[in-house]
This record gives structure tokens, C-alpha cells and sequence, in this order.
């Protein structure tokens, strides 16, 4: 049996394998796609679950599944429903789903790309920031959950580690910045893919390309942004800078400052969290992007 263990608060399924796959479940997959010669797992990624390339004779796909009981098996749907409603979103689509044999599944075209550079003068920002202007320039799946549910898990972790009152000056100007948020700065009708991340922006011969796509909602167009800050800090912007290079894309300018600063606390505060309480391995970069974080809201809390 595969082992378990917890991430972003759901058991992660580790030591899967293709052959974990249901065999009728995998029959479909192969009417669709053709014989599968070769399946390679995917690791490194936070997901609990499955990932793999999967190779026929002339061709390369990319798969993720996991158990249908598995509580991170709506994240799967999630995903589903959204590459649904992309249309010329800069994405891999989605080329077979299914929700059988006690599995979710997901095939997807093969994207051959490289992680985005985010550092000053990368010849790669104009391109992410443009994926991230289409992306929020559409409107989310009906169904979409608004970004408020997101913000919730990272609004308990906040009020968690704000209750402990630690020694440490910045934890008052989290205080301070969380305080002054509201939940309805965020409503809105965008779609949002909520983790703009270096790896999730892969950059490809023909452009960049948006992947990961678990926790996509419906908000405010400026978030997916905001969320951009941290990481282009993190990549050796100064605050000023990132905020900057954010502001070409049309929502930065509809959002309020509080509303700015409330979501930059929110977002470093669950990497703070993460760095003290999260698995072992991944405490290291939780720790770095705090720690940009951090450095933004002290920033805008001058």
C-alpha cells in the first residue's frame, strides 16, 4: 500500500505507480491514446497523487490521477472543469478525463518546456506576464469555487500563528495588514489560477504556458498577480520593482490598497506556517518564499 503522509492539509498518496492504475481504467486510457510503451513518474510536485509521462510509439502524453476517496480527488474534478472553460488560455488541455474503477483521472497534451526565469531582465517576464493577463481576462466555469474558499485555509493558518503572539517585530505588521483585509476586495468574476509559481509557468517554443491548474477559482483579476509579487521578489526584484512589473496588467489598478496588503499578508503568513509545521522536505523553500513575502508587506505596511 502506499504510504501517506500530509500536504496543504489533505494525506498525500506516495509510491504510486502506473500499474496502480485499475487495468480497465488504463484500457481506456490506451483506446484513447494508444499502447502505452512507457510510463515515467513525475516527482517533485506538491500534489498528492499520481503524475507520469506516459510514451506510445510516436507520441508523449501527460497523466495525473489519484483515488477517487482521496480527499484531494476534488482538486482532480477541479482541474477538469476548468481546462473545460479555458478557451484560448495558454494551457495544456485536457485530452480524456475520467471518474471510474475508483479513480480520477486526467490526460493531458505533452508540453515540452522549461521552467519560467523570474529574475530582473528574463527574457522570459513579458511572456508570463501576458499568460497571466489572458488568463484573467476570462471570465471562470460557473461552478467555479470563488477565491474566498482558497483564502480561507490560509486565513485559519494566519489566525493560528497570529494567536501564538510571537516575539518577533513583523508578526504585528501581519496583525496589522490581515486586519485591514476584507473578503469582499476579492469577489469577482475572473478566472484565477491562485498559484503563479516558476514552475508552473513552463516556457515553450510556443510561448508560456500555464500549468497546475488544482486550485483555479472565480475572484478578482488582480489576484493571480498579487500571488506574482512574492515569487518575483523571491527571484531578486526589490518590492518596487515587482510591484511595477505587475502594474502593466489591467487589474492591478482596480485593487485597493488594504485589500493588496491584506493578501500579501494572508499569503506570506501560510508560508511562515508551512516553514515551521510543513513537511520536512519542503521547509526549506516555504522558509524562502516567507521570506519574500515578508519583505513585501514590510514594504507596504511603511
Amino acid at each position: 500500500m502506499p504510504d501517506a503522509r500530509t500536504i496543504r492539509g489533505v494525506p498525500e498518496v506516495s509510491g504510486l505507480h502506473w500499474e496502480a492504475v485499475p487495468e480497465a481504467h488504463r484500457a481506456v486510457i490506451e483506446a484513447r491514446c494508444g499502447q502505452i510503451l512507457k510510463a515515467e513518474a513525475v516527482t517533485g510536485g506538491l500534489m498528492p497523487g499520481l503524475a507520469a509521462r506516459l510514451h506510445t510509439g510516436d507520441r508523449a502524453f501527460f497523466f495525473k490521477g489519484i483515488p477517487g476517496e482521496h480527499p484531494a480527488a476534488r482538486l482532480y474534478r477541479r482541474e477538469r472543469d476548468a481546462n473545460q472553460a479555458m478557451g484560448d488560455v495558454p494551457a495544456p488541455r485536457v485530452l480524456w478525463s475520467g471518474d471510474s474503477e475508483g479513480w480520477v483521472s486526467l490526460v493531458f497534451e505533452h508540453v515540452d518546456g522549461r521552467d519560467a526565469d523570474l529574475s530582473p531582465g528574463s527574457p522570459d517576464l513579458p511572456g508570463v506576464l501576458e499568460a497571466m493577463r489572458r488568463v484573467n481576462s476570462r471570465h471562470a466555469w460557473e461552478d467555479a469555487p470563488p477565491v474566498g474558499d482558497n483564502l480561507a485555509a490560509l486565513q485559519e493558518k494566519a489566525a493560528a500563528l497570529l494567536a501564538k503572539r510571537p516575539d518577533e517585530p513583523h508578526w504585528a505588521m501581519y496583525a496589522e495588514a490581515v486586519a485591514g483585509f476584507s473578503p469582499e476586495a476579492v469577489t469577482g468574476p475572473s478566472l484565477l489560477h491562485y498559484d503563479p509559481h516558476p514552475g508552473n509557468f513552463q516556457v515553450t517554443r510556443a510561448g508560456v504556458m500555464v500549468i497546475d491548474w488544482a486550485f483555479a477559482c472565480a475572484g478578482a483579476s488582480w489576484i493571480d498577480v498579487a500571488f506574482l509579487v512574492p515569487r518575483l521578489i523571491e527571484a531578486g526584484h526589490s518590492p518596487a520593482q515587482a510591484e511595477a512589473f505587475v502594474a502593466d496588467h489591467p487589474g492591478w489598478a482596480t485593487a485597493s490598497a488594504d485589500a493588496v496588503t491584506g493578501v500579501a499578508a494572508l499569503w506570506t503568513l501560510f508560508r511562515e506556517y508551512k516553514a515551521l509545521h510543513g513537511p520536512e522536505e519542503a521547509k526549506d523553500f516555504r522558509a524562502r518564499a516567507a521570506q519574500a513575502g515578508r519583505t513585501w508587506v514590510k514594504h507596504r505596511s511603511r
